[in-house]
């Protein structure tokens, strides 16, 4: 069974940091895409960033223009955990941020960039609050 739980979103303020982690269980590793959503009262879930298997090609990521330079995505095979750091916190980054998994071709991106409705496989969220 598939499981994924998110954990540490919290309130701060802008421009500070926080670190999200999503520990991934009943999953291999090497054939599943993992990727980082989030979705703010009235607005549709979007991608933040998403990661692939790693293969011969080494590891491809996706970051959305909007968290470029501030947010990095990072997985752990060994521990099967997707990590993702934020920096510079804005107020548009408030959201409920989501975990989610697909499997995927390691030699193929188009995964990296599809919509949420072509994922798979979700946590229950962990909310981030930005205030001023």
């Amino acid at each position: 069974q598939v499981q994924l739980v998110e954990s540490g979103g919290g309130s701060v303020q802008s421009g500070r940091s926080l670190t999200l982690s999503c520990a991934a269980t009943g999953l291999n590793p090497s054939t599943v895409c993992m990727g980082w959503f989030r979705q703010a009262p009235s607005k549709e879930r979007e991608a933040v960033a998403t990661i692939s298997p790693v293969s011969s090609d080494g590891r491809h990521t996706y970051v959305a223009a909007s968290v470029r330079g501030r947010f990095t995505i990072s997985r752990d095979n060994a521990n099967d955990t997707l990590s993702l750091q934020m920096n510079n916190l804005k107020l548009e980054d408030d959201a409920m941020y989501y975990c989610a998994a697909a499997v995927c071709n390691p030699f193929r991106l188009d995964m990296l960039t599809r919509a949420s409705d072509d994922w798979l496989y979700w946590g229950q969220g962990t909310q981030v609050t930005v205030s001023s």
